[in-house]
């Protein structure tokens, strides 16, 4: 959470540079330009306009209001991009669906990239260098390949070429922008991997996939664990731990108290297994010869 506070920052110290009129941007060569290209701006709603060239009319009002709704949760995850007009005016380059969203819930100012004249090569290099950087989580990388093929009309091809990356691996994190708002907040925040967005992709239903991302989070899933899960629901097989549940029986209070009285007795993590029918088995580890000779004397046996 730590991270995302730092960024709003950083947003409101440039908008107030923005907001000078004797240093204002009008190029790339400008005084604090630099500052600027490839950085996450906190602009006012009220100052940016739509494109009237924008090619989509119509939109949604249902999907809208989803959007809405997440935006009033979790805040705009993905930043808009505008085009810098004049002073203190900026026109939409894309983003127009988190534009409206974000008026809906009331909002007064949204996280956007500006974009200036002749800019293109310097805001090239910035998102570039941005994805060299180390401490960059997975949905920040996939947002600036995203914005590389989106703002610099590169392909996926030359994208590899630009960024020293296979195609495939661009490939899995541009996939990555595909889950829902909230899992990529919890990828954000380092409560999951890539890998467990990897796995989650592939659950193409939102409400099962924030259900299974529940579990995730709850049962801290590893990533093996959570790619058995998605498996079992897309395949209909069951997973190693429903196997195991399947074959086992519930413990009652007694056996479960038992198992802890047995432990602290033999000074080692003992482990019972109880089928349906009720019969079962007690597990007691040892680490070595002398260790089962300690407990073969615990159990009493001389022989």
């Amino acid at each position: 959470m730590a991270k995302a506070t730092r960024k709003q920052a950083l947003g409101r110290g440039l908008s107030a540079l923005l907001k000078d009129p004797d240093n204002d941007i009008q190029s790339a060569e400008d005084k604090n330009a630099d500052k600027v290209v490839g950085n996450i701006i906190e602009l006012d709603l009220d100052s940016i306009e739509v494109n009237p060239f924008q090619p989509r009319t119509s939109f949604n009002e249902e999907t809208l209001q989803e959007l809405a709704t997440s935006i009033r949760e979790l805040g705009v995850i993905q930043p808009i991009t505008v085009r810098k007009l004049d002073y203190n005016n900026y026109q939409l380059v894309s983003g127009e669906r988190r534009f409206r969203a974000s008026k809906l819930v009331g909002l007064k100012t949204i996280p956007a990239y500006i974009r200036i004249a002749n800019d293109q090569e310097s805001l090239e290099m910035a998102l570039v260098e941005n994805i060299q950087r180390q401490d960059l989580d997975p949905v920040e990388i996939a947002l600036s390949y995203q914005r590389l093929i989106d703002e610099i009309n590169l392909t996926q091809e030359q994208l590899s070429d630009r960024v020293g990356k296979k195609r495939s691996t661009i490939a899995n994190y541009l996939r990555l922008l595909k889950l829902d708002p909230i899992v990529q907040t919890g990828m954000r925040d380092g409560f999951l991997s890539m890998g467990h967005g990897r796995a989650l992709i592939n659950i193409t239903d939102p409400e099962m996939q924030l259900d299974i991302y529940a579990k995730v989070i709850s049962n801290k899933l590893s990533v093996r664990e959570t790619e058995s899960l998605v498996r079992s629901i897309t395949t209909g097989e069951k997973s190693p731990k429903e196997t195991k549940a399947a074959g086992s029986k519930e413990l009652s209070h007694d056996i479960k108290k038992g198992i802890k009285d047995f432990s602290e007795y033999f000074g080692a993590k003992i482990d019972v297994k109880v089928t349906p029918k009720g019969n079962g088995k007690l597990i007691i580890p040892f680490s070595s010869e002398e260790d089962f000779r300690r407990l073969k004397k615990l159990i009493g046996s001389e022989n």
